[in-house]
């Protein structure tokens, strides 16, 4: 193993709208000689995270999104675990579309927050221990079903349209696409469709919330059907946000450790739209809001699902199942640094 206990890894996701040639070049001149890794593709990510393991960096920053965040954490994860080597401390730049892992973390929104968050952690990294969720194979804070993976498409088909737009594409930003997707898109398909039929099953320790977030009833016994019928939309997280500080887990902060968000939406899609302020405040509230803290549940659907897990699309599936993680990796808080 090379020794480089003291150098940060800077892992930029090549695809990302604000990775430019420039952006690049200029994070080469503020990290050290080949510790800024470019990574375009699946099979370039696993060759950075066997890398960076070997290498024994002690930091590791992603910037591209959460998706980034999701590829790396959980490549760089495995391969030290199968060295029984002990994983590195992780960090995000905000570079990426949703980002919703460094809303929660206060991570800096513009250009020079990003220089100045990279300069100062290279000499300080406080962080905390932090949960994420096993689904598909993944490690990653936040995945879901519905709702949220057909707006992820509708989003990308209009970015793809935004960007070569000559008096918007350079100004618009993601929440921009994602303003004129949701409203003109995403919503009008789910109302005109048949809504998701899904089963949601137990298969560790729950407990139901009520409306404000607080344990009612017994707890949920393993084996027993949390829900069954249709929704819009059944989220998994471990964070409050679902990209651009929209609250869709207003709950998340105050879970217990060994559990994360289910939230199963089983309200009309046009009820959702029509209180789209509070629902991106995180204050929507409705009878057909299921929510609940688990550990452990299996989605089985009707039919085939787009899912998605940490903001990049997963493909279609007859079933998801998310598991926390028993492990906790170090993540990097910027409000403590």
């Amino acid at each position: 193993m090379s020794h480089k206990a003291d150098r940060v890894a800077v892992v930029l996701n090549g695809n990302a709208r604000q990775v430019t040639d420039e952006l690049v070049e200029s994070f080469d001149q503020l990290v050290e000689s080949g510790d800024l890794f470019l990574s375009k593709s699946l099979d370039e990510a696993h060759r950075v995270a066997l890398e960076i393991v070997e290498d024994g960096y002690p930091v590791v920053l992603t910037g591209g999104g959460d998706g980034t965040f999701v590829q790396m954490v959980t490549a760089i994860t495995k391969e030290a675990r199968r060295r029984s080597q002990e994983p590195p401390c992780f960090g995000l730049l905000k570079l990426g579309t949703g980002n919703s892992l460094a809303w929660t973390l206060g991570a800096g929104t513009s250009r020079e927050g990003v220089f100045a968050d990279l300069a100062r952690l290279r000499h300080d990294s406080a962080h905390r221990d932090f949960r994420l969720i096993e689904v598909q194979g993944l490690l990653t804070p936040f995945a879901g079903a519905g709702f949220d993976a057909l707006g992820l498409k509708h989003f990308h088909d209009v970015r793809s349209v935004v960007r070569h737009l000559p008096w918007l594409g350079k100004r618009a930003s993601g929440a921009v696409s994602y303003a004129i997707s949701i409203p003109t898109l995403t919503i009008p398909k789910l109302a005109l469709r048949p809504r998701m039929q899904v089963r949601i099953v137990n298969r560790g320790a729950a407990e139901r919330l009520d409306q404000n977030g607080q344990p009612f009833g017994p707890p949920i016994e393993q084996g027993e059907v949390i829900f069954e019928g249709a929704c819009i939309a059944a989220l998994v997280s471990t964070i409050p946000y679902w990209g651009f500080g929209v609250r869709v887990f207003p709950f998340a902060d105050n879970r217990p450790a060994n559990r994360f968000c289910l939230r199963v939406v089983a309200t009309s899609p046009l009820h959702v739209a029509a209180h789209m302020l509070s629902v991106w405040k995180g204050t929507y509230r409705d009878e057909k809001l299921i929510d609940v803290y688990a550990e452990d549940v299996e989605f089985e659907f009707d039919e085939p699902n787009a899912i998605e897990i940490g903001g990049d699309p997963a493909g279609i599936s007859h079933s998801m199942r998310a598991r926390l993680h028993p492990d906790p990796i170090k993540l990097i808080d910027y409000a403590a640094s």
